[in-house]
C-alpha cells in the first residue's frame, strides 16, 4: 500500500511508463484528481496535498501542483496499463 502523505518532488516524473515515484504517490494523485473534480482552489490543494505553502513558495507550489496534477491525469488515462500488465503483487491475476 502506498504511503498517504509521501514527500513530493518539485516536479512529477515525465516518463512514458509508470515509475516507482508514481506508485509511491498513487494516493497523492487520487487526492489531486478528487480536488480537481471538486473545483478546489489550487493553493489549498498545494498546501494540503503537496504540503507546499503557496504563500511562502508560490512558484514552487504552482509548478509542483501543475506537474503532479498532469501526471495524475496521465496515470489515470495511461499508466494504469503498466499496473495491469504486471499483475497482482502476489503474482496472481
Amino acid at each position: 500500500m502506498p504511503p498517504v502523505n509521501p514527500k513530493v518532488a518539485d516536479l512529477a516524473p515525465a516518463e512514458s511508463t509508470l515509475t516507482a515515484y508514481d506508485e509511491q504517490h498513487a494516493v497523492t494523485y487520487a487526492r489531486l484528481l478528487d480536488a480537481e473534480a471538486d473545483n478546489a482552489d489550487w493553493c489549498e490543494v498545494a498546501r494540503i496535498v503537496l504540503q507546499i505553502d503557496p504563500t511562502i513558495e508560490p512558484d514552487r507550489a504552482r509548478k509542483a501542483f501543475e506537474s503532479h496534477l498532469g501526471r495524475a491525469k496521465w496515470v489515470a488515462r495511461h499508466g494504469y496499463r503498466d499496473l495491469l500488465s504486471r499483475g497482482s503483487p502476489s503474482g496472481k491475476t
